[in-house]
């Protein structure tokens, strides 16, 4: 029996080496590809280590999940082709838009429009355009570090069960008016939660805490259809899910305006939590270990933000994202008052 389904294994793994060497998927892709081809039933590759193998696990993920427009299953070679074709069909890249436009990336924005090229070709190009102008890669810590005084967003020290990063949003510590900052802020840290995702994760979780959340401290609606516009057109398919952990009575208020902003697909991503529900506490709370999660949010952990030493976590990632995107770190340099910033009230207080 165990040489029927070895048989079946081999049989399996050459046709998608065939298929692999058949498509004109870039070379990293390809042997990334080749090396998920491999890899056994306990994730281990049986080719040893290969620099591709992120590429190539995630395509065969997405190879599994994916759909064509017909309704038809999709295999790696029509996979790679899509990708071929959302290639060409965006034309000749350089600079960061060549860099940003990896196999993964086309992968991605294929997926938020049903492996559409068309489609994803406009999205895509609209991210690029935005891009070249909003320059996230180039926001740094030191820029939006008021908004970060009191935690309202951060990027927690914990992950799922699934490995995937997690960005914590309390809204009820909002403590600034700039609509055009609270965006850089959050831009900034997609942007960090991005380069800090585990090798085999392509998305995000986002934990909205609504402790202290009011109608009279909660975003403008603009805002919000702002933050949503962002997140779905510029960053598709980045979360995994958003837990909405106990929202007052007067949020659905706030709710069935929002609502409408999110497309159909991000919708469905969303989870209400309510503590005197155990069945979402518990559908909650299964997804993460409790030795990880905050005593806040159910689990063990006593963990708590710091703006201080966030602040330094940030300025070491921003010498990550300078060396990822190939740009000269400008910050290595920066005082210590600037590397994590006074709060405002504190100073206000040395005054």
């Amino acid at each position: 029996m165990r040489n029927s389904h070895k048989e079946k294994d081999d049989e399996a793994i050459k046709e998608q080496k065939q298929a692999i060497k058949a498509s004109d998927i870039t070379t990293a892709g390809r042997a990334g590809c080749w090396a998920a081809a491999h890899t056994d039933r306990k994730g281990s590759s049986t080719l040893g280590g290969c620099g591709g193998f992120r590429w190539g696990h995630n395509l065969v993920r997405w190879m599994v999940v994916a759909k064509r427009p017909n309704g038809g299953a999709a295999d790696i070679s029509w996979l790679a082709n899509q990708i071929k074709d959302l290639r060409a069909a965006i034309g000749p890249l350089s600079g960061r838009a060549s860099m940003f436009c990896d196999d993964l990336c086309l992968a991605r924005y294929l997926e938020a429009r049903n492996w559409n090229v068309d489609k994803a070709k406009k999205m895509l190009q609209d991210t690029l355009k935005w891009r070249a102008t909003y320059k996230p890669e180039e926001i740094r810590w030191h820029e939006i570090a008021r908004e970060g005084e009191t935690g309202k967003v951060y990027r927690a020290d914990f992950h799922d069960r699934d490995g995937r990063t997690v960005l914590v949003l309390r809204p009820g510590k909002q403590n600034t008016s700039s609509q055009d900052n609270q965006l850089r802020h959050l831009v900034y840290l997609l942007e960090n939660a991005i380069i800090n995702l585990s090798e085999d994760q392509k998305q995000m979780i986002w934990l909205i805490d609504f402790t202290g959340w009011s109608l009279t401290n909660s975003v403008p609606i603009r805002t919000a259809r702002e933050t949503a516009h962002i997140l779905q057109s510029h960053y598709p398919e980045r979360l995994g899910a958003a837990y909405l952990y106990n929202p007052p009575r007067i949020f659905e208020t706030f709710w069935k305006i929002v609502k409408y902003f999110l497309d159909p697909k991000t919708f469905q991503k969303v989870k209400f939590v309510y503590l005197k529900n155990e069945e979402s506490v518990t559908l909650f709370t299964k997804n993460f270990e409790p030795e990880v999660l905050p005593e806040d949010y159910g689990g063990k952990s006593k963990t708590q933000y710091n703006y201080e030493e966030f602040s330094k976590l940030m300025m070491k990632d921003d010498i990550k994202a300078a060396a990822i995107w190939g740009l000269d770190d400008k910050h290595a340099s920066l005082s210590g008052h600037r590397v994590a910033p006074e709060p405002e009230h504190c100073a206000a207080q040395a005054t």
